[in-house]
C-alpha cells in the first residue's frame, strides 16, 4: 500500500505583517532504491505513490527491460524504500551504457542524445492521431480538476494518459520525469498501446521529458508550461506533436501541426 504523499507542518504564517499560526500541508520526497538482479541499480527521488508503475516504467525507460514479460520476479518493500526486480535475463555491465554520454545524428538531422541508452531506446513515432484544439482544452482542463494535491500544495507535478477525448489514468509526483514513468509503467503493467494516446502534462517540456514521451510511443504530448529548443529539435526528428501554454482558450503548436485538427 503507498504511503502518504503528504504530510502537515505548522507554520507561522504572515500576511499584511500579521503572524498567525497554522498547518501547512507538504509534500513528502521518499528515497526508493532499485535493485536489479541483486544489484543496486539506480536511487529515485520521488512521491511514494505508484511505486510498482514507476520501476517499472523507469527501467524500460532506461532500455532495462521492454515488456513486463521480462520481469521474472518484483517486491517492494516500502519501509525501507527498495524495490527488488529479478529479471530473466542476466545483464552484463548493467550501469555502463545507462550512465554513458553520447551524441550522434541520425539520417542527417541534428538528433542528439546525452546517453547511450536514449539511442537504443528512443522511438519515431508514425502513428497519425488526429486531435482537435477543443479536445486539447478539455484535456488540460480534465488533468486540471484531477491535480487536487497540487491545488493544496503547490509543490507537485501531475500527468495522463489520455485518448483524444478524455483522461484515462493520471498520476502525480514531486519530480516530472517521474510522473512519466508512472505512466509507461502503467502502459506496461496493464498492455495498453500506447501509440494511439496522448499525454496531458503540468510540467516544462525539456528534452528529458520530450525523450520520455518517445519512447512510450505517444505521438502528441501537451503542457501547460513551455518548451526547450532541443525538446523542439527531439520532437522535430521524432514526429512528435507538441502543444504547450494551453492555459484558457489559448495554446501554441510547435511541432507536427499535422495532428491538430485546424476546422
Amino acid at each position: 500500500m503507498d504511503q502518504p504523499i503528504t504530510s502537515f507542518w505548522s507554520i507561522q504564517k504572515v500576511e499584511n505583517g500579521i503572524f498567525e499560526q497554522q498547518k501547512d500541508e507538504i509534500v513528502v520526497e521518499f528515497p526508493l532504491t532499485i535493485v536489479v538482479n541483486q544489484e543496486e541499480f539506480a536511487t529515485i527521488v520521488c512521491s511514494p505513490s505508484s511505486l510498482e508503475e514507476l520501476a517499472i516504467g523507469f527501467l524500460a525507460s532506461e532500455g532495462i527491460i521492454r515488456s513486463i514479460r521480462d520481469i521474472k520476479s518484483f517486491s517492494i518493500d516500502e519501509t525501507r524504500g527498495f524495490i527488488y526486480v529479478e529479471l530473466h535475463q542476466k545483464l552484463q555491465n548493467l550501469k555502463e551504457n545507462v550512465s554513458k554520454r553520447f551524441i550522434g545524428s541520425c539520417c542527417g538531422k541534428s538528433r542528439q542524445f546525452y546517453f547511450y541508452n536514449d539511442v537504443k531506446t528512443a522511438k519515431t513515432v508514425m502513428k497519425k492521431v488526429i486531435i482537435s484544439f477543443e479536445q486539447c482544452f478539455q484535456l488540460m482542463e480534465q488533468l486540471k480538476n484531477e491535480s487536487t494535491i497540487f491545488h493544496r500544495t503547490g509543490g507537485i507535478h501531475n500527468g495522463a494518459l489520455c485518448s483524444n477525448e478524455k483522461l484515462i489514468k493520471s498520476f502525480t509526483d514531486i519530480g516530472r520525469h517521474n510522473v512519466l514513468d508512472k505512466i509507461y509503467g502503467f502502459c506496461l503493467k496493464n498492455n495498453i498501446y500506447m501509440g494511439d494516446k496522448v499525454i496531458a502534462f503540468s510540467g516544462r517540456i525539456s528534452s528529458e521529458v520530450l525523450l520520455k514521451v518517445s519512447k512510450m510511443g505517444c505521438g502528441i504530448l501537451l503542457s501547460k508550461s513551455a518548451p526547450t529548443d532541443l525538446a523542439l529539435q527531439l520532437a522535430n526528428d521524432l514526429n512528435i506533436t507538441t502543444v504547450g501554454f494551453i492555459r484558457g482558450n489559448k495554446l501554441n503548436i510547435y511541432t507536427h501541426d499535422e495532428r491538430i485538427e485546424k476546422s
